[in-house]
């Protein structure tokens, strides 16, 4: 065997130790998976006959603040896989939060087959008078009340107005992101026409 043949031999060898971890690599939002999964920071849990999934609060826009006395929406799905129907009749959350607000309450029907999306018009509900400002990245407390299946605590992701978020609407009384500012260049600091 010659000195170049018996390199490649080694490359060879140390590149086929090392394919299955450099196949792990590719894991990530972009994998090809068996399984169906979400490529988001919302909650999602199964628990008393209840799929509850994609529950998040949001937040400002990505750099911005919901102040002290502003209003953050909930966000979620839920499925009810029982045999009998059951509604969301109210949420919990730690009073030195704020107060959370369900105008109406949610129906779940029976059987898995029709999803209750809450933070659509027909069923809003809100956390209000927020009594710390949220910037997002926070997980919130949240007891969600069933009139059969009792209370379901969560924590919950405040998450910001961006990426798949973006379309949704802002949360009342949310700050802007600060506009950035932008620097003077090297070039225009020492002049043009300087050497």
């Amino acid at each position: 065997m010659t000195r170049n043949s018996r390199h490649r031999a080694i490359a060879a060898a140390a590149f086929l130790a090392a394919a299955p971890a450099l196949a792990g690599c590719g894991a990530g939002f972009d994998a090809i998976t068996t399984q169906p999964y979400a490529p988001t920071e919302a909650t999602s849990v199964k628990v008393k006959g209840l799929d509850i999934t994609q529950a998040f609060l949001l937040g400002p826009d990505s750099g911005g603040t919901l102040p002290a006395g502003a209003s953050t929406p909930l966000y979620l799905y839920m499925v009810n896989t029982t045999g009998q129907p059951d509604q969301l009749v109210g949420v919990g959350v730690d009073p030195a939060l704020g107060t959370a607000k369900v105008p109406a309450p949610v129906p779940l029907p029976a059987g898995g087959k029709q999803a209750a999306v809450v933070g659509r018009p027909a069923h809003s509900i809100v956390i209000e008078q927020l009594k710390k400002p949220l910037r997002g990245g926070e997980e919130i407390q949240v007891q969600l009340q069933f009139e059969k299946a009792g209370i379901v605590p969560l924590r919950i992701p405040v998450v910001t107005r961006s990426r798949e978020f973006a379309t949704l609407p802002p949360a009342q009384g949310a700050s802007a992101a600060p506009t950035p500012t932008p620097t003077p260049s090297a070039t225009a600091e020492h002049g043009e026409g300087d050497h």
